[in-house]
């Protein structure tokens, strides 16, 4: 397809309302797994700090 001016292409031949909101599910999407990967590993790590802290002071608790 060849577009005359920006404004014909942003209208994308009209079904601009489709294509862009199309964009801008999958954006948002992308965007919340992000968001949601990231929530997991910040989870993720306090979990397992918080059983290394247990272990490190079983440890210690049976060397002495």
């Amino acid at each position: 397809m060849n577009w005359d001016s920006p404004q014909t292409f942003f209208a994308m031949g009209g079904y601009a309302l489709y294509v862009w909101g199309s964009y801008a599910v999958a954006a948002a999407c992308i965007l919340v797994e992000l968001w949601l990967l990231r929530r997991r590993r910040r989870t993720l790590e306090r979990a397992l700090s918080r059983r290394s802290g247990d272990r490190g002071s079983d440890y210690a608790s049976r060397q002495t």
